[in-house]
């Protein structure tokens, strides 16, 4: 366990772990501190703090609180007040949140947006409104549109041969 674990361990009381060995696939959603040491696959949504340490590694799509990471997480971190990655760490996906934290000796192999919930919420109202107008506008005239059985100009006949190609 290094020193920072050490650290944070004193300062926030873990309510569920995942330990070392473990595999678990699925959807978590939790109330307070998880920290995963052993391998998760599928999505964590909680408005708490994930922690995964040193020998962890998540593939999944995460909606969080905060997050601190020590060992590796491979898809998009969304996270509405913080994410920290200290070294070892290995980050491959993208990071959307308000306060991001990247120690020396880290890799994140990715892109990060820096938005707090007040502009997150304005970004969203504005797409909403964008595809709004869009679904509102007139459609094109009769004459220009397409049939929804042609692609391009080339009408769809059912069955093609592949073998004479």
């Amino acid at each position: 366990m290094s020193a920072q674990d050490e650290q944070y361990e004193e300062t926030v009381e873990i309510n569920t772990l995942l330990g070392s060995g473990s595999h678990f696939e699925g959807k978590l959603t939790f109330a307070g501190t998880v920290r995963i040491d052993g391998e998760f696959s599928g999505e964590i949504f909680s408005d708490d703090i994930l922690v995964v340490g040193e020998g962890g590694h998540i593939n999944a799509k995460v909606e969080i609180g905060s997050m601190v990471i020590e060992g590796t997480v491979d898809g998009d971190i969304h996270a509405k007040r913080s994410v920290e990655i200290h070294a070892p760490g290995l980050v491959r996906g993208n990071i959307v949140t308000p306060s991001l934290f990247i120690d020396r000796g880290v890799v994140f192999q990715g892109s990060c947006q820096m938005v707090d919930e007040a502009q997150e919420h304005a970004q969203e109202h504005a797409q909403e409104h964008a595809l709004e107008q869009v679904m509102e506008a007139d459609p094109p005239p009769e004459d220009e549109q397409q049939p929804l059985d042609t692609i391009g100009n080339i009408e769809r006949s059912g069955v093609i041969d592949a073998s004479n190609t």
